[in-house]
């Protein structure tokens, strides 16, 4: 059975398309035809949604095993205190509440318009009902620990394609095992990079995690790169696609370094709720806009923030065009996690179909009441 649907736009990457009618194979979702119509009075059996239509969003970064922990750590304590907040949590929940909150969210998030996720595993929590998902996933399979990676651990995880190894951030991975992580694959790479000012210190021996690492005896042996920029531009290979996750505390000379070391595509992820949520802080959107960055959304997890919704990741961010923002949440994040089929509403995609209601039109911006269902 086929699907017609029209609006008044149509977002995709070039803009924005007046008076689209879109054709839908209601079973399998997949795009038919992309046309536009005259006037919806003489198309009959149209469904028609005011407002904009566009493809499915793309959760770039996401920990969904870390679901059943929402509302369990307060707000506004810092990176460093939220850190510590995870580790005395393990152990809380059972294993069947784990469960519930990953099936249920793992649904939520579709309802919420999501095709396709960036998530995070440090376990096998999550994998059986990923593997049954409407979702489309790429796992990152996280390693960190600075006495030393358990490899083997890591490789029983990394059972499938639609995962692959990489290193948690810049300093929580010693020298040798980052350089291994680094150069056994071709996946693109998924690293938490300057979520907070004490990423920097460090590499000048000061500050929180200088503290922290000093009070529990950890060595790091990286700390002759300067800073964490120079660590990147040295130790990963310049053809290796990588995704930089959270980018609060960067600078334009961090930007200049990577970007000039990178032939592969760099994507830079906000997670902007989740940066308020633990520190109050917020991502330097304008910057990485100026540079012409390649730009993904993502949410976090469920430890750091209401919801898995990217479109309430757009909303906080509404001031924001909205052809930036669903480049941001769609095509961006397709493209950064390598997902060929989603992204973009074109023929022989299944991208699904999302009508993003209550616009300012005089603006092109989301307002406080706008809202995004899933139509397909």
């Amino acid at each position: 059975m086929v699907r017609q649907i029209a609006s008044n736009y149509l977002w995709n990457p070039s803009g924005f398309i007046r008076n689209p009618l879109i054709e839908v194979d209601s079973t399998t979702g997949v795009i038919i035809s992309v046309s536009s119509y005259d006037s919806i009075d003489n198309c009959e059996g149209v469904e028609f949604y005011s407002g904009v239509l566009s493809p499915g969003f793309i959760n770039s970064h996401c920990h969904l095993e870390l679901s059943h922990l929402k509302g369990d750590i307060q707000e506004g304590i810092g990176l460093s205190a939220f850190a510590g907040s995870i580790g005395s949590l393990r152990g809380k929940h059972s294993e069947k509440e784990i469960q519930q909150a990953i099936n249920y969210y793992d649904s939520k998030m579709w309802s919420d318009g999501i095709q396709g996720v960036g998530d995070i595993s440090n376990s096998s929590d999550t994998f059986p009902i990923k593997s049954d998902s409407q979702i489309q996933y790429h796992t990152f399979i996280e390693a960190f620990g600075l006495r030393g990676i358990n490899f083997e651990r890591y490789e029983t995880l990394l059972q499938s394609s639609h995962r692959s190894l990489t290193p948690h951030s810049i300093y929580s991975v010693q020298d040798s095992d980052f350089r291994k992580i680094v150069s056994t694959s071709n996946s693109p790479l998924s690293i938490h990079f300057m979520e907070s000012q004490a990423e920097s210190e460090l590499f000048m021996k000061r500050g929180d995690l200088w503290n922290w690492y000093q009070k529990v005896g950890f060595e790091c042996d990286f700390l002759h790169y300067d800073s964490p920029a120079e660590r990147i531009i040295n130790v990963i290979p310049h053809d290796r696609s990588i995704m930089l996750i959270h980018n609060c505390f960067v600078e334009q000379k961090d930007i200049e370094l990577i970007m000039n070391h990178f032939s592969a595509p760099v994507w830079w992820c906000l997670c902007p709720r989740s940066n308020k949520y633990i520190s109050n802080i917020e991502p330097p959107i304008e910057l990485l806009r100026s540079n012409g960055l390649n730009i993904c959304l993502g949410t976090d997890s469920l430890a750091s923030n209401h919801s898995l919704s990217i479109f309430d990741e757009m909303l906080s961010l509404r001031d924001m065009p909205l052809h930036d923002l669903l480049m941001w949440g769609s095509k961006g994040g397709a493209q950064a996690l390598g997902f060929k089929n989603c992204g973009e509403v074109t023929v022989g995609n299944r991208c699904g179909l999302i009508h993003i209601s209550a616009l300012d039109y005089d603006t092109t911006t989301l307002t406080p009441t706008s809202q995004a269902k899933r139509i397909i």
